[in-house]
């Protein structure tokens, strides 16, 4: 069980990105297509978990600081640092030769995000602002893995959507981290000391602002018009607010360490974004399931 906590499964969930392509590309219903994006999903599980344990490796020290992450098995000294270098370079590998399995394009992705993100793990998280942005990145890396995977178009203003939003978690997480760390936070990670509430909230509203605007932009696009039949997606805005306001009330207050814990914790938030789910894709395949909005909506 030690090994498998290592592999932080719980943030597997960030992974789901890989499945946005398949969704509104509408390739669900295909077979092939399906089973390519579980297998793009297994592999960024694999190389993030290769990624995650070697931060835990780099931040034992800090990690013991911090009222959560001690009690992570590697901060611990439940697994020792050779056994945790093994599994991160068995995750690696596996996850590079079946991204190979799926496409010389996808394992490009693949290989471009573990190389950016052991450089964020050693160099890049200590500059403040950029270290937020290279997290976004790593999630727009997944979404156009998605797309690459399923051989599908990804609209532009998806992809900076996505990159927004992510930003938005990001600062998300720096805001919780110093209500929860208060005057300890340096000690723990020394780019915190140049955030303070006020620029978070900042950016935070900025970054929010964005990926709402962008969202928009995509659901009234042209292109998108003749993807789904209908630009109904824009209808969907009231919930996508209700979540982003929803996550940005509860992550400043220091009531959870970060995103994916308020995520898999939140009733309200849960049931806004399953919401926003059954309605995105009953407008996604609206034809298909046999619903028509002619007379209603455009």
């Amino acid at each position: 069980m030690k090994f498998l906590q290592i592999m932080r499964p719980l943030h597997w969930t960030k992974n789901m990105f890989v499945f946005a392509a398949l969704i509104f590309g509408h390739k669900l219903n295909v077979p092939e297509a399906l089973g390519r994006a579980i297998g793009g999903f297994a592999c960024f599980c694999l190389a993030a978990s290769a990624v995650y344990i070697l931060n835990d490796i780099i931040d034992r020290q800090r990690d013991r600081l911090h009222p959560e992450k001690c009690k992570r098995p590697i901060a611990s000294g439940r697994v020792a640092i050779g056994p945790a270098v093994i599994i991160s370079a068995l995750c690696a590998a596996v996850a590079i030769t079946a991204a190979f399995l799926l496409g010389p394009a996808f394992a490009a992705i693949i290989l471009i995000y573990i190389m950016l993100m052991v450089f964020y793990s050693l160099l890049l998280r200590r500059i403040m602002i950029l270290d937020c942005v290279v997290i976004a990145i790593g999630f727009c890396l997944r979404a156009v893995a998605g797309a690459v995977v399923v051989e599908v178009f990804i609209s532009q203003w998806l992809i900076i959507c996505t990159f927004a939003l992510c930003l938005f978690l990001a600062f998300g997480k720096r805001r919780s981290e110093i209500a929860l760390l208060q005057v300890d936070r340096e000690s723990f990670r020394n780019t915190l000391t140049g955030y303070t509430p006020e620029l978070l909230a900042h950016m935070i509203d900025v970054t929010s602002g964005l990926a709402v605007v962008c969202f928009l932009l995509y659901a009234m696009d042209d292109k998108t018009f003749q993807i789904h039949g209908n630009n109904n997606l824009v209808y969907t805005t009231p919930l996508v607010l209700y979540c982003i306001f929803r996550f940005s009330s509860l992550i400043q207050t220091g009531k959870y360490s970060g995103p994916v814990q308020l995520i898999l914790n939140d009733l309200s938030f849960q049931i806004g974004f399953v919401v926003w789910v059954i309605a995105s894709f009953t407008i996604v395949y609206a034809d298909k399931l046999g619903i028509n909005f002619g007379g209603i909506f455009r």
